[in-house]
């Protein structure tokens, strides 16, 4: 049987990224202190790495502006890793002193993306993000990098492997740890993840490889199955599956957690990962950013969450038993 399908127990590593990504999408400000709980009831579930928060400038997103609070007072467990989004100098010193595990930088491989995202070129993002790599190495911090837009951009189109390729060796270059190939806008698909999955393996065969799908067009598990099938074992993910692009209209949130848990749970994979923790966290969102998230586990349950029989069952069984007499 192909392995995408029997995972026959091999270890997957679920990085929870919903408490950034997702959190600085929506309109309703969650306070400090529920953010905290959150965070330590995600800590208890199993996850390897928690994306906590974001230290870019409260006026850019207000809704992370406590950012310094909240690593700082967030109860950190054993072998989870705690990263954080830096967009510059100033977020990475803000990170490190917040105690930071991991500072995550960001561009796009799209030229438009970039410049609309970000207001700079490609040479400008990079040249800043050098900046920050060097303080992150005097700091002994270690550094990811995610590329956005590596799958497709939402006004460009199509966008060259040769592009993430090329960006991606520069930071290589660097001595970043480890990177992260983002479907910021969902248009990835699952010939094309198996693909770039490979070849970013083959020529960076000791980097940490994550992969960050959007579902927008419905097909987040599939990709996450092709990139397994091609040897990734890292994988971005959003609780109660919020998120989504401000860049690309109709870009709906990241896959969700507790969907994907579920899926490579049933095919025999170890994410390693608690669903029963993980879905009542899931299930704390909706009062904290006021409305239903679009998770479908949170809505139908898990698999094998069974129903009781209709009250008349009984009665109904035995009339049928006695047509059959």
């Amino acid at each position: 049987m192909n392995t995408v399908w029997q995972g026959q127990g091999r270890r997957l590593h679920i990085q929870e990224v919903g408490t950034r990504d997702g959190l600085q999408m929506e309109a309703q400000f969650v306070p400090t202190e529920d953010k905290i709980a959150l965070i330590n009831q995600l800590s208890q579930s199993g996850l390897a790495k928690i994306e906590v928060t974001s230290f870019t400038s409260p006026k850019a997103i207000p809704a992370l502006r406590d950012a310094e609070v909240v690593m700082r007072e967030i109860a950190r467990q054993p072998g989870v890793v705690y990263t954080a989004l830096v967009p510059n100098v100033r977020g990475a010193e803000r990170a490190i002193e917040s105690k930071t595990d991991e500072l995550n930088l960001v561009m796009s491989v799209s030229a438009t993306h970039n410049l609309a995202n970000l207001r700079m070129t490609r040479e400008q993002s990079f040249d800043g993000l050098a900046q920050v790599v060097r303080a992150a190495q005097q700091a002994q911090v270690p550094v990811n990098v995610s590329l956005s837009c590596v799958f497709g951009c939402p006004m460009e189109g199509d966008v060259d492997p040769a592009e993430m390729l090329g960006w991606a060796q520069r930071f290589i270059d660097l001595g970043v740890q480890g990177l992260t190939l983002c479907d910021t806008t969902g248009m990835a698909y699952p010939t094309q993840v198996a693909g770039i999955t490979r070849a970013a393996r083959q020529r960076w065969p000791g980097a940490e490889l994550t992969l960050h799908f959007h579902n927008t067009r419905g097909m987040g598990l599939a990709n996450v199955l092709a990139a397994i099938d091609t040897g990734a074992d890292r994988f971005d993910a959003s609780l109660g599956g919020l998120g989504g692009c401000p860049y690309a209209p109709g870009a709906s949130g990241n896959v969700c957690t507790e969907e994907i848990v579920h899926a490579l749970a049933l095919m025999g994979y170890d994410t390693g990962v608690d669903m029963a923790t993980l879905l009542a966290a899931s299930r704390r969102l909706p009062a904290l950013i006021g409305h239903e998230t679009p998770s479908q586990i949170v809505k139908a349950g898990q698999r094998l969450d069974l129903h009781p029989v209709p009250e008349d069952f009984d009665a109904v069984r035995e009339r049928a038993l006695a047509r059959s007499i």
